[in-house]
């Protein structure tokens, strides 16, 4: 008997879909791009047609600028492309973030993007969709990455500005996504003093308050140049803490949030001294959950530990491949 080809297949540009002749999060410039959400190692500029959720769609143009890509379109109910049925479903990872279910010819394939299962109050959180087919990412897709409740993370953060109140706080966090997440966290821990911003996150808080995520009170952290101004908790991307800027603030305990803070060794290697694991990634218990909750009888794993998840679906039973797509750990956890 002849095995039905699946909806998607892999390109050098990403996957691809020949029936709906579109590409999923492609890695260079197609004709119509479908993403799933505006992390820059999913959502790039200058493809022809993008679709994707408003918000993603919002972030893109915040990011790039207003053209980013000849037409867009945002993703609501479940829209025709060719011969298939795309629709969006929530990934729990940032603001706006999809996965996208692939339909046509009796079969179903979810692309997941990236995901998490834990509440993230910067987001709407992930929404499991039944599938044939599971495209899953494996960024923590090891047995050791068990990641905590990211409130007892944020617990710890506030154990520290109580025992030295005299020291301020810089918590590295990615522009998109952490920053907003770490911000909503101490916000829903009772922490109501304004909190100072880097100015590389300034536009995306900004668009996150005009949708409805509680930050309250951000002042910039950098008032004039060579001063800086009162404040315990300074949020900034990781990136600023390799430049002068860093210096403008008196002996700061340094905090980095990321899954990846549960290899202690890289904290040592940044001189992080206070090491947060918050991840918007899906750790091993959340993949391995995902990957029986929807019920797929095929995984097809990419951007991440993809072996280690492969070698547990075999053990399980169910058939899995790695992907091996390339371009997809561009930006930091």
């Amino acid at each position: 008997m002849k095995t039905r080809a699946p909806l998607l297949h892999p390109t050098p540009a990403g996957l691809f879909c020949p029936e709906g002749d579109f590409h999923i999060d492609p890695v260079r410039p197609v004709p119509r791009a479908l993403i799933t959400h505006g992390h820059a190692d999913h959502a790039r500029a200058g493809h022809g047609a993008v679709l994707a959720t408003r918000q993603t769609l919002d972030i893109m143009a915040i990011r790039y600028g207003a053209d980013f890509a000849a037409q867009t379109q945002a993703a609501e109910g479940a829209i025709l492309l060719g011969g298939v049925s795309v629709q969006f479903h929530p990934a729990g990872h940032v603001l706006g973030s999809a996965q996208i279910a692939v339909e046509g010819a009796g079969q179903r394939v979810v692309v997941s993007g990236d995901y998490t299962r834990t509440p993230n109050p910067a987001c709407a959180p992930f929404e499991p969709v039944t599938c044939d087919i599971f495209v899953t990412e494996a960024t923590f897709g090891l047995p050791v990455f068990r990641h905590p409740d990211p409130p007892l993370e944020i617990a710890r953060l506030l154990s520290s500005m109580a025992a030295f109140p005299e020291r301020p706080h810089l918590i590295g966090a990615y522009a998109l996504g952490k920053a907003q997440r770490v911000i909503a966290l101490l916000r829903a821990a009772g922490h109501d003093a304004p909190i100072l911003i880097h100015g590389a996150l300034a536009k995306l808080c900004a668009y996150h308050a005009d949708e409805g995520i509680d930050l309250g009170d951000l002042l910039p952290a950098t008032v004039e140049r060579g001063r800086a101004p009162e404040g315990q908790v300074v949020v900034a991307p990781p990136s600023a803490f390799a430049a002068t800027w860093v210096q403008r603030f008196r002996d700061p305990v340094i905090a980095h949030a990321s899954g990846w803070m549960t290899v202690r060794a890289r904290a040592r290697q940044r001189g992080v001294e206070l090491p947060l694991v918050i991840s918007d990634h899906a750790d091993w218990p959340e993949l391995t959950e995902t990957i029986r909750e929807t019920g797929a009888g095929e995984v097809w794993v990419t951007h991440g530990r993809e072996e280690a998840l492969v070698r547990w679906c075999e053990l399980a039973g169910i058939p899995a491949r790695p992907l091996r797509l390339v371009g997809y750990e561009d930006e930091p956890e």
